[in-house]
């Protein structure tokens, strides 16, 4: 089908963006840029995001320095060894191609402290020392005394020892009664304050210039900063609740709202086998609540996204790959960026 409106057609991408810098990390010079967009807008007929008659979304998952620069701490490579930078080259030329019919941008940020029960300090093993990066933690590693919390990070957060020790065994049972991965300890990443923590220069260039153009702020959503808990999913952490049901965390009811509020919403980021993964599950759950058709106004940007390989360590790609099939097989849409948008599935510019 040709397009035949105004919405179906492609944009350009402007000049300033600059593919081979995609990896790199640098300052966005905004007052440049808003000019520019200003007149972009203008000359290319771009109506404001309130104008908008179908609304779309664009969920940004985690797309950080820390995830996604070369020698970055939890650099997403994929099997490729490009992944991440590969994708979010594909995600800036998207924006810019559709800026006419992204209402709003929705970016999450990972966002962590160093004492939290995925870094390393917070375990310790009978000799003192603490589990290296990348260790998965499963139940009867507790069981077995094999790693208890250390006893200096509970007393600076209040934690009572006794408490700790319950609480890890309750932890690790409900991930796995969930069906949720052992408790990995990652490399400290996603620092609050540090500069693993922004959003990649040639992205944040992007929101900031469909902001501009659109007269659109973009809806920064912050997650992970509970030490008790990992928080994968934007729409929540992996556990809730403690030994006697007190609330550990809550699930972000507001967001989803926001979300299923839109006609469309298209999601990407990284990694595609874990913070992506559980979150559109997690979206998947809550539509299953409400009606399978809302899957149907759900796009997942495939070219987009990487899984977490790292070599010797561990290679998640065939999870991911196994959680987009089924997220397909419940009516969400798995689609590629370079392809126009007027030609995927559904009614995403009606």
């Amino acid at each position: 089908m040709q397009p035949t409106n105004r919405k179906s057609r492609e944009l350009p991408v402007p000049d300033h963006f600059s593919p081979q810098r995609v990896g790199e990390v640098w300052r966005v010079p905004y007052q440049q840029r808003a000019s520019e967009a200003a007149q972009w807008a203008l000359s290319h007929s771009i109506a404001p995001a309130s104008s908008d008659r179908r609304r779309i979304a664009l969920l940004l998952v985690d797309v950080q320095n820390t995830f996604c620069i070369p020698g970055f701490e939890l650099y997403v490579a994929g099997r490729s060894g490009t992944g991440a930078v590969d994708d979010n080259r594909r995600l800036c030329e998207f924006i810019y191609r559709n800026l006419h019919r992204i209402t709003r941008i929705v970016p999450t940020m990972d966002t962590h402290q160093a004492m939290q029960i995925f870094h390393s300090i917070f375990f310790v093993n009978e000799m003192g020392d603490h589990p290296d990066p990348f260790s998965l933690i499963g139940l009867e590693d507790f069981e077995q005394g094999r790693w208890k919390p250390n006893a200096e990070v509970l007393k600076h957060l209040g934690i009572d020892p006794g408490y700790a020790e319950r609480y890890l065994l309750h932890y690790a049972t409900a991930l796995r009664r969930g069906g949720k991965y052992d408790l990995t300890v990652w490399p400290y990443h996603a620092m609050l304050g540090g500069i693993g923590h922004a959003l990649v220069s040639a992205v944040e260039e992007a929101l900031f210039f469909h902001s501009m153009a659109r007269f659109a702020q973009p809806h920064f959503r912050i997650k992970g900063g509970k030490p008790l808990t990992e928080h994968y999913s934007v729409l929540g952490p992996e556990v809730t609740s403690g030994p006697r049901g007190e609330v550990i965390a809550e699930k972000d009811t507001s967001l989803l709202e926001e979300l299923l509020g839109f006609d469309a919403v298209i999601i990407a980021g990284q990694a595609k086998s874990h913070c992506v993964a559980w979150t559109i599950a997690d979206l998947l759950e809550d539509i299953g609540r409400q009606g399978r058709e809302l899957a149907g106004k759900i796009y997942l940007l495939e070219d987009c996204t990487s899984p977490v390989v790292i070599a010797g360590v561990a290679d998640y790609a065939e999870a991911a790959d196994r959680a987009f099939r089924r997220f397909a097989d419940a009516g969400m849409h798995v689609v590629r960026s370079v392809d126009p948008m007027h030609s995927w599935p559904g009614a995403v510019l009606d």
